[in-house]
């Protein structure tokens, strides 16, 4: 019984509670951040990670600009990031005013209450569709990741109303 192979992968994709990652950059003056939820580490050796951010996002000429990304996860105990982060936009908020954060590696805005988080310098940008993907090479990173109750995965914000449409 063949539903399809689209019914398939949405089925498949609503069963995984992935982690959500929050995504910051600082270019040409600016700095900007979102919750992430298309990310993963995509190479052992060498180490690479990749970030999908949203072309509609306040975030994404800044990140495109910039020659560095910042990548946190954090616990369920500061799900109030998550929620800044995917819930509000640039384009109306400071979302750094909002929150703890010192100027980390290449200016790269450090979220201080992330259980974990890595500066990538970008190698590679990739136009997949909706999202532009941002291939990073870690060269820095903090953290432990290993904060009480868990880290934050997208079923922790499925409610949320993001300040950007996809």
């Amino acid at each position: 019984m063949d539903d399809g192979p689209v019914r398939g992968f949405e089925a498949m994709m609503a069963s995984i509670d992935s982690s959500v990652y929050l995504v910051t950059a600082a270019a040409d003056g600016r700095r900007a951040g979102c919750l992430v939820g298309f990310a993963a580490q995509m190479s052992i050796e060498p180490e690479r990670f990749v970030a999908g951010i949203s072309r509609q996002n306040h975030t994404y000429p800044i990140a495109a600009a910039a020659g560095h990304l910042g990548v946190h996860v954090v616990s369920r105990e500061h799900l109030d990031l998550a929620r800044l982060f995917g819930g509000e936009t640039g384009d109306e908020v400071d979302k750094f005013e909002r929150c703890r954060w010192v100027p980390g590696p290449h200016g790269v805005p450090i979220l201080s209450d992330a259980e974990a988080w890595f500066v990538g310098r970008v190698l590679a940008r990739h136009d997949v569709g909706d999202h532009t993907c941002h291939v990073l090479a870690p060269v820095a990173g903090g953290g432990s990741a290993g904060g009480r109750g868990g880290l934050a995965g997208l079923a922790d914000v499925d409610d949320l109303e993001p300040g950007h449409p996809a």
